[in-house]
Formats: structure tokens, C-alpha cells, sequence
């Protein structure tokens, strides 16, 4: 079984060309129930401020019950994942009392475009990246059906400040919707609504010509990439930025 969280599609494709390689099931995280034992589980998850998303770190506790033999992991991130490796041994080590046998990061498609100097990688860029992961996919893959125990993971510059010092600034201050804003091409067409992960937005309901975000978020950016207006913005951080395209939910 494959359990993943996407928040634009990055790590959803990746989960999906894994399953086809291995014939595994695969479940969508918060959805995902935990009821049955497997012989292998893979988290396949995208990489948020050098840690892993929140929304991800919930569902680790619903690992418990399983007495899977074989526990494997792949991060998705633009360029480096700093410690976010060390980040999720810790959390199943805790919560589930899990050990990760193999762990693997690939690089997708940049998609945070929250802070001045961060936005998304040109479409040849994107696409260079795509072609890389999935050259990269079946031997990954093989990985995997041998159970061998493998550590393949690109931490980038300056780790230990981006995971442990950036990190928790990020997520205190910036894992928040209070910034999401709608400017006038908003038409509450309702796909944000319809698609957020943890049903945080909603139309208001007096008029219908407005959003509203409830306080529940998990900083997937789904929101802002697949507004077909471009109508959604992070308070004035976003202006002008683009969106991500490639496999968008």
C-alpha cells in the first residue's frame, strides 16, 4: 500500500508511476484509512520549509496498528529537502514506533511562491525535472520490490539551519491562511472549495461572491495554482508570480 499527500499533483504523479511499477493500492492522505496489514507501506509526501507537512505529520499516528515488514519513503521537494528526512524517522519513530527501512527525495516542480525571491521554475525547468524523476522512478521502484535498505536523499546547503531554525519560523508565522485574498476576477467558480485538501475555504454563503478561509490550513498552495482566475493570492507576496501547471489537481 502506498499512502500519499499532494498538494498540486507533484507528488500524487510520483506515488502513482511507483504503484504501477509495484501493482500496489494507493490512498490519499487525510482520507486514507489504516486497516490492514501489508507486507510493504510507502509514504510518498512533498517536502514543505525543509520538514514535512503538518497535514502529513497528523496521519504517521494511524501507522501504529500496521506490522508491516517494510516501510519505505518518497519526498518530493523543488530542489533540497534539508533534514526533512531526519524530521519524518522522527515523527514514525514516535507516533508509530515505525523505522524507515529506505527513503528517497526526487526533484518536481518548484511551488512555493509565498515569500520575494520564491517562485515557480520556468516550464523548462519544470520539465527537466520531471524527466529526471521519472528516469529515475524505476530504479527507485527496483529498490523497493528487492527491500533492500537504501538512504538517497539530496539535503542541499546549510541543513541544520534551514530544517532547524528556518522551519519553525516558517511554520509558525506562515503556515497560515489569514493572508489568502481573492482580487476582483474571483468568480466563485468553487474549485478551490471543492478541492482543498482539509476543506478550509468555503463560499460565503450571504451573497456567494466571496471566499473565506477557516482556519484549518496546511500550506499546500492547491488553492492558489489551480484558481483558474488566477484570483487567489497570499496577501502581496504573490503578485505577479506564476502558477504551477504539471500534473495540478
Amino acid at each position: 500500500m502506498i499512502y500519499y499527500f499532494s498538494g498540486t499533483g507533484n507528488s500524487k504523479h510520483v506515488a502513482e508511476q511507483i504503484a504501477l511499477r509495484l501493482n500496489e493500492d494507493i490512498s490519499i492522505i487525510p482520507c486514507a484509512e489504516v486497516k490492514e496489514e501489508y507486507e510493504s507501506i510507502g509514504l510518498v509526501l512533498p517536502v514543505y520549509a525543509w520538514g514535512i507537512p503538518m497535514i502529513v505529520d497528523a496521519f504517521l499516528r494511524k501507522l501504529q496498528s500496521t506490522k508491516t515488514a517494510y516501510l519505505w519513503v518518497v519526498m518530493t521537494c523543488g530542489d533540497d529537502i534539508g533534514f526533512a528526512d531526519k524530521i519524518i524517522r522522527k515523527s514514525l519513530k514516535k507516533k508509530a514506533g515505525k523505522e524507515i527501512n529506505s527513503i528517497f527525495s526526487v526533484r518536481m516542480p518548484n511551488t512555493y511562491v509565498c515569500l520575494p525571491g520564491f517562485d515557480i521554475d520556468s516550464e523548462k525547468l519544470a520539465n527537466e525535472k520531471i524527466k529526471e524523476t521519472d528516469d529515475r522512478l524505476p530504479s527507485i521502484s527496483d529498490i523497493i520490490k528487492r527491500r533492500e535498505e537504501v538512504v538517497d536523499v539530496y539535503r542541499g546547503m546549510l541543513p541544520l539551519t534551514k530544517t532547524y531554525i528556518l522551519r519553525p519560523l516558517f511554520n509558525t508565522f506562515l503556515v497560515t491562511d489569514k493572508y489568502f485574498k481573492t482580487n476582483s476576477s474571483c468568480n466563485t467558480c468553487g474549485k478551490c472549495e471543492r478541492n482543498c485538501p482539509l476543506n478550509d475555504i468555503e463560499i460565503c454563503q450571504a451573497d456567494g461572491s466571496s471566499l473565506r478561509w477557516k482556519g484549518n490550513c496546511t500550506g499546500c498552495l492547491r488553492c492558489y495554482h489551480s484558481c483558474p482566475q488566477h484570483a487567489i493570492h497570499f496577501g502581496t507576496m504573490t503578485t505577479d508570480k506564476g502558477q504551477k501547471k504539471q500534473f495540478n489537481n
